[in-house]
């Protein structure tokens, strides 16, 4: 979808994600290696009672739910930033329901433009755990 197509407000609802478990240990253990994701014993001693997602894996989830809706499809030019929050915490089994909206449109040149894109993404009691706001660079229709 070409920049100009693009309007504030616009929704997009990605499919729900399911957090596996095992997948989660292993990303834990590759790329946030502490023993709130990855030592069940330290976990269960723990305020939270389990092992805990790592939160850019549970962005990752949702994020690649998003992206096959392919929102901008060929005109995407690139991703510029990604800024992620995390509210609550992110367990083994928890199915996430996410919606991304627009909420910024800022012309850059006459060949793109930038889309601010928010995630909002709730457990399956809709209780809000991630936020992420992403920008990406949208390509314009050509000028005749």
């Amino acid at each position: 979808m070409y920049f100009e197509d693009l309007k504030r407000d616009m929704k997009v609802t990605p499919d729900p994600v399911l957090i596996d478990k095992q997948k989660m240990i292993n990303f834990a253990l590759q790329y946030d290696n502490v023993p709130i994701h990855t030592d069940e014993e330290y976990a269960k001693n723990s305020r939270f009672g389990q092992l805990l997602a790592p939160g850019v894996m549970t962005f990752l989830e949702v994020w690649a739910k998003y992206l096959e809706k392919d929102l901008f499809g060929e005109q995407l030019v690139a991703g510029m930033s990604t800024k992620i929050e995390w509210s609550s915490p992110v367990f083994a089994d928890d199915m996430l329901h996410s919606e991304a909206v627009i909420t910024d449109l800022i012309s850059k040149s006459s060949r793109n433009g930038i889309a601010v894109l928010e995630i909002k993404a709730y457990n399956r009691d809709n209780v809000h755990v991630m936020t992420a706001e992403v920008k990406a660079v949208v390509k314009k229709r050509k000028e005749r």
